[in-house]
């Protein structure tokens, strides 16, 4: 399995939210671009602070936008 087990909706919720650019979310929770295409594509795990920040920028849960995969 190649990235990381824990799976997530960035990409859903941004559109949900009015079509939020990555940049937006960047901004709101103080990390680059980079991070959020990152993040979207799986190759990364967020920090649990991070994690609560983009939830947070949603409006929603963590578990809303998180998930384990199981492997």
């Amino acid at each position: 399995m190649t990235g990381t087990p824990v799976g997530n909706e960035i990409r859903r919720w941004r559109f949900e939210r009015g079509e939020m650019t990555q940049q937006a979310l960047a901004d709101a929770c103080g990390v680059t671009r980079q991070t959020i295409i990152a993040l979207e594509a799986g190759r990364y795990a967020p920090s649990l602070e991070l994690a609560f920040r983009i939830a947070r920028a949603f409006g929603v849960g963590l578990e809303e936008v998180f998930h384990w995969r199981e492997q």
